[in-house]
């Protein structure tokens, strides 16, 4: 799976959290544009692990900051 295919992938899931219907790109940030809480975030990497059947470790998840961050830890895991 490609960084465009899970790039798609991860953009269909992140729909039903982005609540304020911010514009989604590599620089989006969770934490701030998004306005995720921690719960959020734990939801959405379950959904994530889930879609994807790859774990994202906690230490993984402190580095990730951005939507394109995120793109390419999961194309990384998915290529394991």
């Amino acid at each position: 799976m490609d960084r465009a295919e899970v790039d798609t992938k991860i953009r269909s899931l992140i729909e039903s959290f982005n609540k304020k219907g911010v514009e989604i790109a590599d620089e989006t940030t969770f934490a701030n544009d998004l306005e995720f809480d921690s719960l959020t975030v734990m939801d959405f990497v379950a959904e994530i692990e889930d879609a994807f059947d790859i774990i994202i470790s906690m230490n993984q998840q402190a580095e990730i900051e951005n939507f394109g961050q995120l793109i390419d830890a999961v194309t990384k895991l998915k290529d394991l």
